[in-house]
Order: C-alpha cells, then sequence, then structure tokens
C-alpha cells in the first residue's frame, strides 16, 4: 500500500479531448515514511496539493488546448502538479518538460500518460530555490532555456527573495512568451514587476465563472519577451 487513496476521472477541458487522470483522493492525503518531502520543505498540509486538479489548472489546459505550437517549440510548465497543461500540450505533439519540486509529481504523471495511452514525457526535478543541479527521486533537475514557460496557481506564497523569477529568467530564451493563470493572488503585482524589470513586457486576460465553477475569478497572464 502507497500510504494514500487515489481516485481516477476523466476530465473535460474545453477545447481538448477528455483525460483520464489520477489524482489523490483529497486534502487528507498524506504519506512520507522515508522524508522526502520533509527534506524539500513540503509540510503534511502541503503535500497533497500536488495531486489535485485545481480550476486554474484545467483553464492552463484549456488555454493550451487552442494556443498555435510552434514546430521546434520548447516548453516547460512549473509546478506543475498533475500536468494537465502539460499532457495537452505533449498529445498535441510539441517538447514539453513538466517539472515540479514533489516527489510524487513524476510517478503520477507517468501513470496519467499511461492511462490516457500516451508516449512518454519528460519530467524534472523543479526547485525554484535551489541552484545545484541535483536529482530527487531519480528526477534530474531542471536544465537548458525554453520558448514557452507555463504554471498555473505558483504566486501562492510571498517570494520576497524572488526566486520564481529568478528561476523563470534562468531557464528563458532571450526571446520567450511566459503564461501564467492566477487565481487573484495577492503575489501577482511584485511578480510582475520582477519580471518588467528582466525585460518581460505584460498584458493579461481575464477569466470569469464558467459552469460547474461559479465561483472562480482569475487571469492568464501573459509576459513576452524580445
Amino acid at each position: 500500500m502507497p500510504g494514500y487513496e487515489i481516485k481516477v476521472q476523466s476530465l473535460a477541458i474545453d477545447g481538448a479531448a477528455d483525460l483520464q487522470i489520477r489524482s489523490l483522493l483529497d486534502n487528507d492525503q498524506f504519506a512520507d515514511p522515508a522524508g522526502a518531502a520533509e527534506a524539500l520543505g513540503i509540510s503534511s498540509a502541503q503535500w497533497p496539493l500536488f495531486g489535485q486538479v485545481w480550476p486554474s489548472g484545467l483553464r492552463l489546459a484549456a488555454a493550451m488546448a487552442v494556443r498555435p505550437l510552434p514546430e521546434g517549440e520548447r516548453i516547460l510548465e512549473i509546478g506543475c502538479g498533475l500536468a494537465l497543461a502539460s499532457l495537452v500540450c505533449h498529445r498535441r505533439g510539441a517538447e514539453v518538460t513538466a517539472s515540479d519540486i514533489h516527489p510524487l509529481a513524476g510517478a503520477f504523471l507517468l501513470e496519467n500518460l499511461r492511462l490516457n495511452e500516451l508516449a512518454p514525457m519528460r519530467y524534472c526535478h523543479g526547485d525554484w530555490s535551489e541552484d545545484a543541479v541535483i536529482s530527487q527521486g531519480g528526477a534530474p533537475r531542471v536544465q537548458g532555456r525554453f520558448d514557452l514557460i507555463i504554471g498555473s496557481d505558483v504566486l501562492y506564497e510571498r517570494d520576497d527573495g524572488g526566486a520564481l523569477a529568478t528561476f523563470i529568467d534562468k531557464h528563458a530564451l532571450p526571446r520567450c512568451e511566459l503564461l501564467i493563470v492566477d487565481p487573484n493572488r495577492g503575489n501577482r503585482a511584485a511578480f510582475g514587476k520582477r519580471m518588467a524589470s528582466l525585460g518581460f513586457e505584460f498584458s493579461e486576460t481575464l477569466l470569469s465563472a464558467e459552469a460547474g465553477r461559479p465561483d472562480y475569478r482569475g487571469r492568464l497572464m501573459r509576459f513576452v519577451r524580445g
């Protein structure tokens, strides 16, 4: 037994075929017998968050379902969790790398690729606070630079040191696009200022409530450089 309970559900993605997704049963799940998550600074309360389907993740997946994907474009998803957007891009034939800090994110991605009859996809350990090249759970650390970086609900914590912006800049090509779906977190203004200082121009699209999620409010933030 893995120490946690799961469920498999069919998710409707606007503009794309449904995804079969293995996720944690609920937010009460926790299993860290070897202390791998604790060593990465993931508390018991934070532990199950990677394995939930979040409204912002669905919105990012929907955005990637209809966005043009130029041939040869390299895509990185940061804080991917269940990697819905990466799965949509991968199914469309894009060159995409999913990344997360959670020690189980890679295993869940592997199973969700199998459930959707998709070929293997690159997964990397992505810890914004580190500079050293490390391995976590067998996954290599994110390396290289990308044409497009995407993420959903990644501005949930204060980032006084600018670790996320620094990480993005490290892995962004001189000409790069960044797409972030954010449910109106209070940290987005500070993040936007940091990205502007790195040469990114900002625009956004407001995202309103939709059927089945009447309380959702958020925005698709777009940053472009070069």
